[in-house]
């Protein structure tokens, strides 16, 4: 009576052996990601919530404090709590933020074997490079090529630039319309910019909003609907994507190139708390929208936010670090970790080209 059960006790050992051997040994470190809450840049916080479920009890996740502008001290001393705990072996920073290199630099003076990837952080880049084992952000200028060209792809003969003053003052953004410039005449594209009302002044978003309804249209039926608008401001693209619907123009890329930018507002797309970081699902609803709309083939975007991507790839490269399995910080060593997390190809490129650990990226695209 006894064999069978000593039998079927030996069978459920080597299936839970076996189960162990498969999910692979236990991390013994843990890291710490640093991002602003959930209401102040909503895809880093689920971005980094994504990696703390799939690597459970590895991540320890804080959010700055949410006005970080007027409390820069409170946040340097949460991210050196970070590195007071001995276990924790890397800190990844996804902020967006200026002001941060003293914490950072703090935490390198207390413990200088510590991984420090920042993803971005926006402090002058010539310092970061000499405390942070790597740097990264989106290559804002380059996009003045990669867009234009995509859009000459969509079938556009018409560029459309708009923008106001205070953005174009902005010397990021003066130099990404002037690539796209050359990049239209270089692609034989006609590129028009234009002035919205700015809302930086005045009344704010409205005025801007409602030149672009009135006025959209107006140059849609002068340059026709092979012409791709891009606009330089967040509140427009509600505007663009909806008007694009209805136009049939091309919309290769929004100023912040993800889904869930203008797309659900402008398709009225119910996303639920569930499904809000389920950039598969988001992406099949919006080429549905588009197809019922006509407009199959003229809207594109990346196929996941870079504030969502950066803490997952980010993570994926400190592991290789702390673990010793990344000897070296290159195009070559980051480009396949980051399609990996993207699903699509990600192209790297260093910031300056004397600065090993600052690199630049755009995505691959998305078409709907």
């Amino acid at each position: 009576m006894k064999k069978p059960f000593l039998l079927s006790a030996i069978v459920m050992l080597v299936s839970l052996m076996a189960g162990i051997c498969f999910a692979g040994p236990a991390k013994d470190y843990r890291i710490g990601i640093v991002t602003p809450t959930l209401s102040a840049s909503e895809d880093e916080f689920r971005g980094a919530i994504r990696v703390a479920k799939k690597y459970p009890g590895m991540i320890k996740h804080i959010s700055l404090p949410e006005n970080y502008q007027e409390e820069q001290e409170t946040a340097i001393t949460q991210i050196l709590s970070l590195a007071d705990q001995a276990d924790i072996k890397a800190i990844i920073i996804a902020a967006g933020y200026s002001g941060i290199l003293p914490a950072i630099q703090k935490v390198k003076a207390r413990r200088p074997e510590m991984v420090v990837i920042t993803a971005p952080i926006w402090d002058d880049p010539d310092m970061m490079v000499k405390y942070i084992d790597l740097c990264l952000d989106t290559d804002w200028v380059r996009r003045g090529i990669t867009i234009p060209e995509k859009a000459k792809k969509m079938g556009a003969k018409t560029f459309i630039h708009y923008s106001f003053p205070t953005h174009m003052a902005k010397e990021v953004l003066a130099k990404r319309r002037d690539t796209m410039k050359a990049t239209c005449e270089r692609l034989g594209v006609k590129f028009v910019a234009l002035n919205t009302p700015d809302p930086k002044t005045g009344a704010g978003s409205t005025p801007m909003l409602q030149f672009l309804s009135e006025d959209i249209p107006r140059q849609i039926a002068k340059y026709g609907k092979d012409t791709c608008i891009f606009g330089t401001n967040c509140p427009m693209q509600d505007v663009i994507i909806a008007q694009a619907l209805e136009l049939k123009f091309i919309m290769a890329e929004q100023c912040c190139p993800t889904p869930t930018q203008g797309f659900p507002a402008a398709m009225e797309l119910e996303i639920t708390e569930k499904d809000a970081g389920d950039f598969d699902k988001i992406n099949a609803m919006i080429a549905q929208k588009a197809a019922a709309a006509g407009c199959t083939g003229r809207l594109s975007t990346w196929p996941v936010p870079v504030g969502y991507f950066f803490p997952e790839f980010a993570t994926e490269v400190a592991m290789k670090m702390i673990e010793g399995t990344l000897k070296e910080v290159s195009v070559a060593t980051l480009s396949p970790l980051a399609k990996d997390v993207a699903g699509v190809d990600v192209y790297f490129e260093k910031m300056k080209p004397e600065l090993n650990n600052y690199y630049l990226i755009v995505m691959d695209s998305v078409f709907y």
